[in-house]
């Protein structure tokens, strides 16, 4: 039987989604077989990721074990997390969930080598450093929302998102990406699941460059299923 891939998602909805797209996109397949075999667990009642890390609300760590160990009694031999702030918890799920996990931040920053980049991500996730330790091992400048673009921009335009709005979103990401090149980032690093979908309604040529960490998780799993298939 084909390596099967498990995808941890619900977090949200549409940012899983969007990753099943970029999954299927990024995979040179000329038939149906060619495309990597996946399973999609999506339960949106995984507890909200921000609220646990802000300590005003429970650890979404049972949910998302839950998770893992469904994907795995069902047969997966990888699993990937379309969400940047669930990996606050990488090392506890992956020593825990009964499967290796590819890193979002890890498969974000493989293709940047040199100069200052921007992030885009939620309060925890910023909070954590989870990109900024990365770049820095890289050499890499990073610059991040101030804590008035974070209030005012990403966190209302990401719940914005969730709530199934991303054109409503789009203004408040473009406004804040524009702002982080002025600054001297050369790349925007997507570093939220509910960013891109957002900014994928507006015209290319209105955003700087950016890395899209969804995009660059599915293309590590087609990597990945592309070393290990049969024949």
């Amino acid at each position: 039987m084909a390596r099967l891939l498990g995808i941890l998602g619900g977090m949200g909805p549409l940012a899983s989604a969007d990753f099943v797209s970029k999954l299927i996109a990024a995979t040179p397949a000329r038939t149906d077989q060619d495309h990597v075999p996946f399973l999609l667990w999506s339960v949106p009642q995984i507890p909200d990721r921000n609220l646990a890390l802000a300590g005003q609300g429970p650890s979404p760590v049972p949910a998302m074990l839950r998770g893992l160990h469904a994907l795995r009694g069902a047969g997966c031999d990888l699993a990937v997390i379309p969400c940047n702030t669930a990996h606050n918890w990488y090392d506890e799920l992956a020593a825990e969930g009964g499967l290796p996990i590819l890193h979002m931040a890890d498969a974000a920053c493989a293709g940047i080598a040199a100069g200052c980049v921007g992030l885009i991500g939620t309060k925890g996730t910023i909070t954590s450093g989870l990109y900024q330790q990365r770049l820095a091992a890289r050499g890499i400048d990073c610059l991040v929302p101030d804590p008035a673009e974070m209030t005012e921009l990403v966190m209302p335009g990401i719940y914005r998102v969730k709530q199934g709005d991303p054109a409503g979103a789009a203004p408040a990401f473009a406004k804040l990406a524009n702002a982080l090149a002025r600054r001297g980032a050369g790349t925007i690093i997507l570093a939220c699941s509910e960013v891109p979908p957002a900014l994928a309604l507006l015209p290319p040529e209105s955003l700087p460059p950016a890395v899209d960490a969804t995009a660059a998780l599915a293309a590590a799993c087609v990597r990945w299923w592309n070393e290990e298939r049969p024949g």
